[in-house]
Order: structure tokens, then C-alpha cells, then sequence
């Protein structure tokens, strides 16, 4: 299948001073953000070859432009195009690269070999594995040429040491809302060695209408993908721009998602894993420092086409049945070589985090370790968090400030009504902030577990959801809230194939997000509940400027502290509800120096609205 990216050969006369002088083959168009694919001829091995590929082998290639140096991991391609032949052999090592910059690069290539070298802390002394060793060599890269959602017309998005995180080219900050659920996504039958225990595979049907031909490039083997291709459509339609992932979940909830080779057939394993927890079959029935390198280029896909779409990749990398498993929990060969083959192969996309555990239970003094490997090796800085059980995030308190290199808290919550989320959010933005180092704090799985975001049939209205977790979070300062789907309803945590479920709520999260993308710097504002008088209100502010107020009870007349100034005051109201235009309240002007009333709203006094007070010009 024609793919829509450029295929060419970079021409050794003019970019190539390698002395062996191999041609190297590039898959992307040479251009800033976009996704550039060094395609190197290296020795002819395979998955299961005696002298493993994955662990005996190590590329590394170094990318300069002027002050910018980035060293980034390779990973073993079997023929180079494993999506479409399922081929477990060959003799191609790939590179994929992002670059940030205009204008000509260098690159270096390093391919060393020997025993573990892979995850080797240093390589002085490691032996050549010849081939496109010290080959170096040049190209330019220019402006991108896309536009709108798509994450290459925003650049990547980094932590500032700021609440939120930025997009490094549109110089945008960033909220995400959408869907946490189901964390088994990649349990896909149309993935190399896709596996069905315990009945949660998945087809993804319901969306096969959403796909368009805007996804036709990133459909495998003619006609797989399709639909899960279209769930993510339908996603970006809602204007939704988020999705989480499992990538290892062989003793968790589903057992199906795994990036590793598997040493019986899928049968055997089916059978195994659904009658009994994984931690045997992770030492009896994987090849655990092997990896199935047609179903990971086969994920590739998919987050190739999110990103076109504007997605936040979440990568959750463990759960609390799997952070033990590999090295029997004490961080090593297994744990590091998982970590690189995420890294070299996803690492360049441009907007995502990785999260080192969801519901982490492990010891700190091993997640310290983790955390410290993934940050030295990911040379993009990608967001870095860890999630946690809601009754055990006093952990966080061992990761903020200079404790480690993880940037932001990926929070559970577990009130029924999410009472919980807004004062949680506060708690760990106040606590991280003292430390000097703010964190990015986002709910990543709001409500009770067999209740949470229950589907619109259920909860047409949703007022707890909207008023106390979507609102609660962004009023307190969280950068977004991803959705976990109760495991009592249909389409849940692990059943969900169909994201219109949910339909009536997406609307009300793309009208938070219009509010605070088109109406408030809410990047410069701090939340401070205490400037207004209701018990039941959250309050955002820059103060002597701008406020934000959300009342879950539009009536109760709310009061708000505005301070020492005399400066003049606009008074709009905004229904989360129903979104569209700002609206007119009682009042329309206010005047500073006091503690005013601020009216009553537009309409349906006894609903939530969000009240937004502006300095006037």
C-alpha cells in the first residue's frame, strides 16, 4: 500500500562522508516536527536468532544543528516494512527522529555489540559491530508545511516547569480531555499475535464508520486498522485529544497486551492466561527480552495517525499486576530493555507522556531507578509521571522537587460523585509548587471503580462528572482530565468498543476546553477559592485582572473579593452545559476595590455556570 510519507535515498555524493559510503534509506519528508526514518543495512539476523538482536546489538546515532545534540536509540526492523509482511527477519535497523529545527543537520551512527550491550550505562571500550558504524553524514531539513490540529503544525509539547505543559512551536499551552478507558485499546485483532484471554479482544466495530480516507495511509496489509483508525477519528471529531494505552498488561485485568515475543502458540497462551494470573507464564511462555517487531510497527500506525489527529499519547507503561514481573521487581536486563525498545521505537512523537505505572506499588527506591533510566535515555524530555492508588498518593511526596526527574502526577481518584478531585488537584499543585519544581498534575481516572464516567444511557446529564471532576480539575489548576469508564456498565475499563457512549458528555468537555482556549490566560491564573463566598464555587484568578468563577448553583448570588484596585470590571456568564457565546448576567459591570455580588445568571438559576469577570480596556 502506498504509504503518504516520502521513501528516498539520501545521495551519497552530496550528504554522505561515511568512508565505507553505504546508502541509507529515509522514510518521512525532511521537514521540522515531522517524522524522519533512518533506514540502515546492518547484519542479517532475526527475532529469535541465536545472538539476540534486541539485547546484543545497540544503535545509537547523534543528530546536531548548531546548539541542538540529540542522541537517539535504534531498534532492530527485521525487513524494514514488518507492518505489512509480519517478517520476524532481515537485516534492517531503523532510527526515527523528529527534528526541532530548520536548516542543516549532521548525524553519527554508532552500532556497537556485545553481551547486554543494549543497556549498558557506558560504551567505552564496546566493540564495533562494523556495518554503518562511525558513519556520519548531513541533510537539511525545512519549515513544516501542516496546519490545524495536527500535533507537526504545534511542535512538541514540553514540560516548562510550569502547571501546564507548551507546544515548542505554536507557544501554546496545552489541556487535555478525553478517554483513559479502555487501558486494553491494543488488544486489537487486526495486530500481529493478538491474543483473546478472558473474552476482552477487541474489533473496535462500532467505529468502523468513522474511518475516513484521511486514514488510509496508515492501514496495514490492505485493509487492517480500519477501525480502530476510526475510533480515534471519532475522538478528534468530538474534539477530544487524548487516549491511554496499556503496553505490558500480561498479569492485569485483560492479559492481552504485550510487546514481547511469545514462546507457545497463541492458543496455548489463551488457555494459560485465562484460568490463571501471568506471573508463570511471564517466565514460562515469553521470550522476555525479545520483541514482535511487526506488531509494534503495527501500533505505529496508529500513533502516526493520532498524532495527525492532535492526540496526547498516554503511555502507560505498567500496571500494578506487572511493575513486579520483569527482573522480579528489582529494576534490570528486562525492565531497561523494555524501556529502550518503547523509547527508540515511540519516543519521537511529539505530544505524550510516559507514565511508569498505573496504580504503582512498587518500592520507591526501584520506581527512582526507572524513573532515572527513562529520563537519561529519552532525549525529547517527554513528560514523566507516575500514577497511583487515591488512597496511597502521599507517595508523591517522595518524587517532587529535586527527588526526581518526573515532571507531573497522573491522579486516581474514588469518590463516587468526585468530591475528591478538586481538593486532590490543589493538594499536590501547592505541595509540588512549594518545592520550587511545579508539576503538571492531571486526573487520569476520576470516580468510584464500578461507576466513574457511566455511559449517557445511564447519565444523560452527567452534573457530577462536569461540575466536580472536568471543572473541579481545571478550576484547581490540573492541565486535563482522561476519563475511566465503570466497570459495572457496558463499555467499560476493558469492554469499551464504542466511544459513543459517552457522546453526550464529549460535548460538554469540548466546551470547557473552547472556554478556556478562547477566553482566559489560564496559564498565568492561580486557583484561590478563597476570594469568593460560596462553599460550593471554584475560583481561578489573575488577580487585579481576571476570575474565573464556577458555581454549581447558579442562584446563590456569589460574592467575590476583588481586592485593592480601583479598576473597572466586565461580568460574563458561560453555560458548561450547553456551551456557545458568552451571555449577559444581572449585572454587566462591576467596579474593584471590594467584596461584590456578582448577580444571577442569564438563565436556569438553580444550574452551574461559570462566571468570567475581565478588567475592562
Amino acid at each position: 500500500m502506498l504509504r503518504y510519507i516520502t521513501t528516498f535515498f539520501l545521495c551519497l555524493t552530496l550528504f554522505n562522508s561515511c568512508k565505507q559510503k553505504q546508502d541509507i534509506k529515509v522514510d518521512g519528508e525532511l521537514k521540522k516536527w515531522h517524522r524522519v526514518t533512518f533506514n540502515f543495512e546492518g547484519p542479517e539476523t532475526s527475532e529469535l536468532a541465536e545472538n539476540n538482536p534486541f539485547l546484543n546489538y545497540r544503535l545509537d546515532v547523534t543528530f546536531k544543528n548548531k546548539d541542538n545534540t540529540f542522541v537517539i536509540p535504534g531498534f532492530y526492523g527485521a525487513d524494514g516494512n514488518a507492518a505489512e509482511t509480519s517478517s520476524d527477519k532481515g537485516n534492517v535497523w531503523k532510527v526515527r527522529f523528529t527534528p526541532n529545527a530548520v536548516g542543516e543537520w549532521t548525524y553519527t551512527v554508532s552500532f556497537k555489540k556485545g553481551e547486554n550491550i543494549a543497556i549498558a550505562a557506558s560504551l567505552d571500550g564496546a566493540e564495533s559491530a562494523g556495518f554503518m558504524n562511525g558513519q556520519t553524514g548531513k541533510f537539511n531539513i525545512s519549515e513544516s508545511d501542516k496546519t490545524g490540529i495536527d500535533n507537526r503544525a504545534k511542535g512538541r509539547l514540553q514540560y516548562v516547569g510550569a502547571s501546564y505543559l507548551k507546544f515548542a512551536e505554536s507557544q501554546k499551552y496545552f489541556i487535555k480531555l478525553g478517554v483513559d478507558a479502555p487501558e486494553n485499546l491494543l488488544a486489537f485483532t487486526d495486530f500481529d499475535v493478538s491474543t483473546n484471554a478472558l473474552g476482552f479482544q477487541k474489533q473496535w466495530e462500532p467505529h468502523a464508520k468513522d474511518f475516513n480516507e484521511s486514514a488510509e495511509p496508515f492501514v496495514w496489509q490492505e485493509n487492517k486498522g480500519k477501525n480502530l483508525l476510526g475510533a480515534i477519528n471519532y475522538l478528534a471529531s468530538e474534539e477530544l485529544n487524548v487516549f491511554s494505552f496499556l503496553t505490558f498488561n500480561v498479569d492485569g485485568d485483560d492479559r492481552n497486551v504485550f510487546p514481547h515475543l511469545l514462546k507457545v502458540p497463541v492458543e496455548d497462551y489463551e488457555a494459560y492466561a485465562s484460568v490463571k494470573k501471568n506471573k508463570e507464564a511471564w517466565e514460562t511462555m515469553f521470550h522476555k527480552t525479545r520483541f514482535d517487531v511487526s506488531k509494534l510497527d503495527q501500533w505505529e500506525r496508529v500513533f502516526e495517525y493520532a498524532e495527525t489527529k492532535g492526540m496526547f499519547l498516554h503511555f502507560k507503561t505498567h500496571e500494578t499486576e506487572t511493575d513486579h514481573l520483569m527482573d522480579k521487581g528489582i529494576f534490570g536486563i528486562e525492565g531497561k530493555l523494555y524501556y529502550r525498545e518503547l523509547i527508540a521505537r515511540f519516543g519521537h512523537h511529539l505530544s505524550m507522556n510516559w507514565n511508569l505505572g498505573e496504580e504503582n506499588n512498587q518500592p520507591i527506591s526501584e520506581v527512582l531507578k526507572v524513573a532515572n533510566y527513562v529520563s537519561k535515555l529519552d532525549a525529547y524530555n517527554s513528560h514523566l509521571v507516575i500514577h497511583t492508588y487515591p488512597n496511597k498518593d502521599d507517595r508523591f511526596a517522595e518524587f517532587i522537587g529535586d527527588q526526581s526527574p518526573l515532571t507531573g502526577a497522573s491522579l486516581q481518584l474514588s469518590h463516587p460523585e468526585f468530591n475528591d478531585v478538586h481538593p486532590r488537584v490543589l493538594k499536590w499543585r501547592e505541595k509540588s509548587n512549594a518545592t520550587g519544581r511545579k508539576w503538571a498534575i492531571a486526573v487520569d481516572e476520576p470516580g468510584k471503580a464500578n461507576i466513574a464516567l457511566l455511559p449517557d444511557d445511564e447519565d444523560a446529564e452527567h452534573n457530577f462528572a462536569r461540575s466536580r471532576a472536568l471543572w473541579g480539575t481545571l478550576m484547581a489548576g490540573g492541565y486535563g482530565v482522561e476519563w475511566y469508564f465503570g466497570y459495572a456498565s457496558p463499555n467499560s475499563d476493558l469492554t469499551c468498543q464504542d466511544f459513543r457512549s459517552r457522546d453526550l458528555f464529549w460535548d460538554q468537555n469540548r466546551y470547557a476546553l473552547q472556554f478556556f482556549n478562547n477566553h482566559i490566560p489560564f496559564w498565568e491564573m492561580t486557583p484561590n477559592d478563597n476570594l469568593t463566598s460560596d462553599d460550593v464555587s471554584y475560583c481561578l484568578a489573575k488577580e487585579g485582572e481576571i476570575y474565573v468563577i464556577y458555581t454549581e448553583s447558579g442562584a446563590s448570588n456569589i460574592r467575590l473579593n476583588l481586592g485593592n484596585t480601583d479598576n473597572q470590571f466586565t461580568v460574563k456568564w458561560f453555560d458548561p452545559r450547553n456551551g456557545g457565546e458568552l451571555q449577559n448576567g444581572s449585572l454587566t459591570s462591576l467596579k474593584g476595590g471590594s467584596i461584590v455580588e456578582l448577580g444571577i445568571p442569564p438563565s436556569e438559576t438553580e444550574k452551574d455556570w461559570v462566571i468570567l469577570i475581565k478588567k475592562s480596556e
